[in-house]
């Protein structure tokens, strides 16, 4: 076992690891942050102190959640240089200015306003306070711009020459390295998977007050505020992921291949297989349950359409088809799984489960 931990494997482990917990917090701040602003914004129009109640609840949370962000994503920046040091140096022309703009145009301008947001209540004018309130929101969104933009580029990278040191450089278009093929489709998968999950926390702070007394009237509003996010959204995210989707059959179709379990290329219709072992030494996937044909008319819009498999790839570039292949089933099942959240949100509404309280049905703790 310890013989296959290459200083590789162990430089993926630890980045991955990193990344991991690093990813908790943004994608919680950049929802709550636009939560905090929609708080703010209906406590001036209507004068509801339950609507600044929350907002001083939920932005005590915040400050920790950006906190812990920014501490997890300087070690993150670090690895950069330490476990990817090649790669810092034949990259760094082009993600290195990328993640400069990021700090310079949406930390600073998150850092600068933070501070009146959790501070200046008293201090300031209600219009500007609001006004601090969404440029941190803002700043939230413009720093998601501009990392999902380097990712972007690593996975589809346009835009670039390269020098005879073999080191990518910008070529004449900055505008063709930032919106690279994949990153308008990654930038909005993500920033909708960054609403679903603050809608969850939320969610799930307000069910665990309203287990406790379902007459609270701030965890009824937060609750219902909640499934309302996860009722839009969470279809709209299942209509973004396919066509993301489509877009990395276009640019990266051995990940595709991989996230489908398809070892071999099928010339009149591929299956879509829904469960099953991938079998790496024999290149196949045990046990399959699939359906036939489905995979080509979700990729192709087409019963018979053909679709290449890892047969085309060299083995030596076959991507880890167990990881993968996984992975894309359990986001598959969590995103309907909150699709049906947000249905079942709306049929308690047409009930009047949630004016009734009849939606809560598990005794006080």
């Amino acid at each position: 076992m310890f013989d296959s931990l290459d200083p590789v494997m162990l430089a993926r482990i630890q980045f991955g690891f990193t990344v991991s917990f690093h990813f908790i917090f943004p994608s919680f701040s950049i929802g709550l942050a636009s939560y905090l602003a929609v708080l703010e914004g209906l406590w001036l129009r209507t004068g509801r102190d339950l609507y600044l109640d929350l907002f001083r609840y939920w932005s005590k949370i915040f400050a920790i959640a950006f906190a812990m962000g920014v501490v997890s994503g300087i070690v993150l920046s670090y690895q950069f240089g330490t476990n990817w040091s090649v790669f810092s140096t034949k990259a760094g022309p082009v993600i290195g200015p990328l993640m400069a703009y990021e700090v310079l145009t949406a930390f600073f301008l998150e850092a600068g306003f933070l501070g009146v947001m959790l501070f200046g209540m008293k201090k300031v004018g209600r219009k500007l306070h609001f006004a601090a309130t969404c440029m941190v929101a803002l700043g939230t969104f413009i720093s998601a711009f501009w990392i999902l933009s380097v990712n972007s580029w690593m996975q589809t990278p346009t835009g670039f020459v390269m020098d005879a040191g073999g080191r990518f450089l910008p070529g004449d278009s900055w505008p063709a390295i930032i919106f690279n093929p994949s990153f308008p489709y990654r930038l909005v998968h993500t920033v909708i998977a960054a609403y679903l999950t603050t809608s969850l926390v939320v969610g799930a702070v307000g069910a665990w007050h309203l287990l406790r007394d379902r007459t609270n009237p701030h965890a009824r509003k937060m609750f219902s505020m909640a499934m309302w996010m996860a009722a839009i959204v969470a279809p709209a995210q299942i209509a973004v992921g396919d066509a993301h989707g489509l877009n990395t059959l276009e640019h990266q179709p051995a990940k595709v291949m991989a996230m489908e379990g398809h070892y071999d290329s099928h010339p009149g219709g591929a299956p879509l297989i829904l469960f099953g072992i991938p079998n790496a030494a024999e290149k196949r996937i045990d046990h399959a349950v699939e359906i036939p044909k489905a995979s080509s008319l979700i990729l192709k819009h087409d019963l018979n359409a053909p679709l290449a498999g890892l047969d085309t790839i060299p083995d030596d570039r076959e991507p880890p088809v167990s990881v993968v292949f996984w992975s894309f089933r359990i986001m598959v099942a969590l995103g309907f799984a909150m699709l049906g959240l947000g249905l079942w949100s709306l049929v308690a509404r047409w009930r009047d489960d949630y004016s009734t309280g009849r939606g809560c049905t598990a005794r006080r703790s």
